[in-house]
């Protein structure tokens, strides 16, 4: 006669049982390689197959707190059918193992398929199903025997010494499988952090140090985009769950493909190099029109022109693919990258190392170019190529394969539905154009004339201007409108596009509301 007993502790076992896989699976990673744990290599695949309209749906949604909801989706999710097992199992025991040995396969799938998996990497996802398969089984059965004691009278077992039983195997599965998942995390950390590294790391002076900006680049405007951007407040989009820690000491970068010859750089040759600094304003491709998905900042680097000057590209090349060592890769055209000495392999960002969300050690930035096209994070490799011949991440997915950056400009105040007293009101934000600079803000409002507004001074082409005009407020619901010309005198246009597949465009505009 099958067992019966209250579904929310069969429940209850399965949640145990599965965080004692995770933690299992978690010591392993760690010893192996902290990529290899189940819920990064599962996310890391979801990500690569998400299309592109859901990566802008959950970049609108979420900003650059993406990766965060999808771990607490994945969470949900895996809770969710671990529970399921739990339930399943007191009724079947194969069947509640079935349900784990599902999970277990769609983690070893995307761990041994990730880019460049090792032999070993699926250990962490099977170690950890099988664990927390067992404990299902031992768990429901002894759940199952708590529920045999209440019809068997001759049972020497009452059903609250089983209850009591049950209940304190779980607490201590739960138990280990907390102290499994600190343990992994702190191995993996000692192993591998490379945050007393970069702490240690003292970079040379430039050899040619960025222009110091005045204080006629910022405008005093309360509430407007600093001109430059805190590395803490630098956006992030990139394609990695967990942060990749590079030990510079480890770090080289290959220079190959269709090249006369080939060229290896260690981290001390790079920052033994003549450095410069450029200051750089960076936006992502997926910014939609006012988005925040842009940061200014100063970085110290070696351009990399000349690692390629050293490589002597064929004259039939025009792609460079770097990929980083995460797997992921970008295409940039040769001859911006030639005849830029603003494009860098960085090291540097305002004044202190990469940070390492940031691309530590070394990460690629391009001014005028979107970010998944040359903004290689954690990069590693450039093969000379051709576009006939090679794809990127992005381009695979339906992107452009040539990105330049639009013009742009953002009304930064007053905000989206404010609410203002009438009279004289500070209209304000921030325009840029990457490579062209910004020539002229102006601002309509509810589709009146365009008005041009105040410019701060423009340090250089490369980095964005900010800009305000003071206008008379009257009663009433109004909408305000921005739009810049560049430094060829081509003004933005008014279409709107959604940034597939090559950026948005289209003016800004706000709603406010004037008191009166």
């Amino acid at each position: 006669m099958r067992a019966t007993a209250p579904w929310p502790l069969a429940a209850a076992a399965g949640l145990a049982s599965g965080g004692l896989a995770l933690g299992v699976a978690e010591v392993l990673a760690a010893v192996i390689s902290p990529a290899t744990a189940p819920l990064l290599v599962v996310g890391d695949a979801f990500v690569d197959v998400t299309p592109s309209w859901l990566k802008d749906v959950a970049i609108s949604a979420f900003g650059t707190n993406d990766k965060v909801a999808l771990f607490v989706g994945m969470g949900v999710v895996v809770a969710a059918l671990a529970a399921l097992a739990g339930v399943v199992a007191l009724r079947r025991r194969w069947a509640g193992v079935a349900v784990v040995a599902l999970l277990g396969v769609v983690a070893v799938v995307a761990a041994t398929t990730r880019p460049a998996a090792g032999t070993l990497d699926a250990l962490p996802s099977l170690a950890g199903v099988a664990v927390g398969a067992v404990v299902l089984v031992r768990l429901v059965d002894r759940l199952a025997t708590g529920a045999d004691s209440r019809r068997d009278a001759q049972s020497r077992t009452t059903p609250a010494a089983a209850r009591r039983s049950f209940l304190t195997a779980v607490g201590v599965t739960v138990l280990a499988a907390a102290t499994g998942g600190v343990v992994g995390r702190l191995v993996g950390r000692s192993a591998r952090d490379v945050s007393a590294t970069r702490a240690a790391l003292d970079l040379p002076p430039p050899a040619r140090a960025a222009a110091t900006p005045t204080d006629a680049v910022t405008l005093d405007v309360a509430g407007i985009t600093p001109w430059q951007t805190p590395n803490a407040e630098f956006f992030r989009i990139d394609t990695a769950l967990a942060v990749p820690h590079v030990d510079p000491r480890d770090w080289r970068l290959r220079v190959h493909g269709l090249v006369e010859r080939e060229v290896e750089i260690s981290f001390d040759d790079l920052v033994a190099s003549d450095l410069v600094e450029e200051w750089i304003t960076l936006t992502c491709v997926s910014n939609p029109v006012g988005g925040d998905l842009a940061g200014n900042a100063r970085w110290l680097g070696l351009p990399v022109r000349e690692l390629l000057h050293r490589a002597r590209p064929d004259q039939d090349a025009d792609m460079v693919l770097s990929t980083s060592v995460d797997g992921f890769t970008a295409s940039t055209p040769l001859d911006v990258l030639m005849s830029s000495p603003q494009a860098l392999l960085a090291v540097g960002m305002n004044g202190e190392p990469l940070p390492l969300e940031h691309g530590y050690p070394v990460r690629m930035v391009v001014p005028g170019l979107y970010g998944y096209v040359s903004a290689t994070k954690w990069v590693v490799d450039l093969e000379v190529t051709r576009f006939q011949d090679a794809t990127a991440y992005w381009t695979d997915r339906g992107w452009a394969e040539r990105a330049p950056v639009k013009t742009a400009s953002r009304i930064d105040v007053p905000r989206p539905s404010a609410r203002l007293e009438p009279g004289p009101v500070v209209v304000a934000g921030v325009a840029w154009a990457q490579t062209r600079g910004i020539e002229r803000v102006e601002v309509s409002v509810d589709d009146g004339p365009w008005v041009a507004a105040q410019l701060a001074a423009q340090h250089d082409v490369d980095s964005w201007r900010q800009w305000r005009l003071e206008w008379d407020a009257t009663p009433g619901s109004h909408t305000l409108r921005v739009r810049a010309t560049d430094g060829t005198g081509e003004t933005q246009t008014a279409e709107r596009v959604d940034p597939v597949p090559d950026g948005a465009s289209g003016w800004h505009s706000v709603t406010v509301t004037v008191l009166g």
